[in-house]
């Protein structure tokens, strides 16, 4: 067996592992809870939101408690009484481990997943005026605040480095929560393949690690860099390029969006289809909407229902569904009618529930 066809079969045996030990969030009579993926109830409907899994933990809501407390509102900060926005003080969040027990938890405004080891928190943190403000800091896996609140606005860390909005102007942080490149950008996104979008005077280009600017800020838009080609606007119209910031595929769709597994879902006049890196059509625009495709399959609408193709644009499973999201692990969750569930890819139901 060839060093390719070994990975191949260590990354199957992998996948493998990973869908018989994931877990899926259901929701019954208002209350949040998970399954496994032959729909069997692993942790009881209990909480009042839950997020998937991500790095071993999935975030819960517990409950809701309320404070007395004038705060102010960290993306315009405008004042807010607290009585009607309770959960701005203390929003009990959680986080939980596969088998429901909590590992962490904690009272804050806002809590996001964890990503490379670290999670956002939003605390009301209580300002040298006497008042409080949300800011964002981080946690580690033991619920430490490891990055103290200090940021109005934050993102998750990606290949090291988060981006973080001080005084008006986006820069990123280290781990450590020092300063990695200075805030400067009026928008700065995620880093994704060594590279981050960013916004200066109106116009987007991409900067490295290190801060400096290595595809020069020209497009109207522009999208993260994903199987090594990123979504840009010109003249109103999509197209991509690759890392040198050269024209790879000509700007001539109204829509483009990321590839994925060879393939991006663009639009012309108004139908969706897919093509592939060389800008060559390889799904016809037949779609009033579309989504990625993700593990073989992706979601396509029409007449205001949504069935799955594969990459040849064969129908595999019909177009019955109000709304999907995309496989993941084997399953996916759909609406049908007055249904709620996960789908297997031959469109059985695995686990249904009553909305």
């Amino acid at each position: 067996m060839n060093r390719i066809k070994l990975i191949s079969v260590i990354s199957i045996i992998i996948f493998l592992i990973q869908c018989s030990k994931n877990l899926y969030v259901i929701e019954m009579n208002g209350r949040f809870g998970y399954i496994d993926k032959k729909g069997k109830i692993i942790i009881d409907p209990q909480f009042d939101l839950a997020e998937d899994f991500v790095e071993g933990l999935a975030l819960v809501q517990l409950s809701i408690r309320t404070q007395n407390q004038t705060i102010y509102n960290s993306d315009d900060k405008s004042e807010v009484v607290a009585e009607e926005v309770a959960e701005v003080i203390n929003g009990n969040w959680a986080y939980i481990d596969k088998s429901g027990k909590i590992e962490i938890q904690l009272n804050c405004y806002d809590a996001k997943d964890f990503s490379e080891g670290l999670a956002r928190v939003k605390l009301a943190v209580l300002s040298e005026y006497g008042y409080y403000i949300n800011k964002w800091g981080y946690i580690d896996r033991s619920g430490k605040m490891v990055i103290n609140p200090e940021y109005y606005e934050a993102g998750d860390f990606k290949e090291g480095l988060a981006k973080v909005e001080l005084y008006g102007k986006y820069g990123y942080i280290n781990k450590k929560g020092r300063i990695a490149i200075n805030p400067q950008f009026n928008f700065a996104g995620d880093f994704k393949e060594g590279l981050a979008r960013v916004e200066l005077d109106g116009k987007y280009g991409y900067i490295d690690k290190t801060g400096k600017i290595v595809i020069n800020p020209q497009f109207d838009s522009a999208q993260d860099f994903s199987e090594g080609l990123a979504a840009v606007s010109i003249l109103h119209k999509q197209g991509y390029i690759d890392k040198s910031g050269r024209i790879a595929i000509n700007p001539q769709f109204n829509f483009a969006g990321d590839f994925k597994e060879g393939l991006a879902r663009v639009e012309l006049d108004g139908k969706y289809g897919y093509i592939d890196k060389t800008g060559k059509i390889v799904i016809n625009p037949q779609f009033d909407n579309a989504q990625d495709f993700s593990e073989g399959l992706a979601a396509v609408n029409t007449l205001n229902k949504w069935g799955f193709i594969n990459k040849k644009g064969n129908t595999i499973i019909d177009y019955r569904f109000d709304y999907v999201f995309d496989f993941k692990y084997g399953l996916a969750k759909v609406y049908e009618g007055a249904l709620q569930g996960y789908i297997d890819k031959s469109g059985k139901y695995v686990w249904f529930n009553k909305i």
